[in-house]
């Protein structure tokens, strides 16, 4: 019977320590933007790296 008491109060303070980081993690805003990363790998982009030719060119002919 003592195992059980143990057992209570060694889960109330695990339940307290995920309380805990649930909290700290949205504060700190890492439940902010969910599907942001997820569509940025969808998007093409379309520009093209600066000071330099694409390099797709052939540059062996005009």
């Amino acid at each position: 019977m003592d195992v059980l008491y143990l057992l209570i109060a060694l889960s109330v303070v695990l339940v307290v320590i995920i309380a805990g980081a649930l909290l700290w993690a949205v504060r700190s805003g890492q439940f902010e933007d969910l599907e942001g990363p997820a569509h940025r790998v969808l998007m093409d982009e379309d520009e093209h790296p600066p000071g330099g030719d694409s390099p797709h060119r052939d540059r062996g002919e005009p």
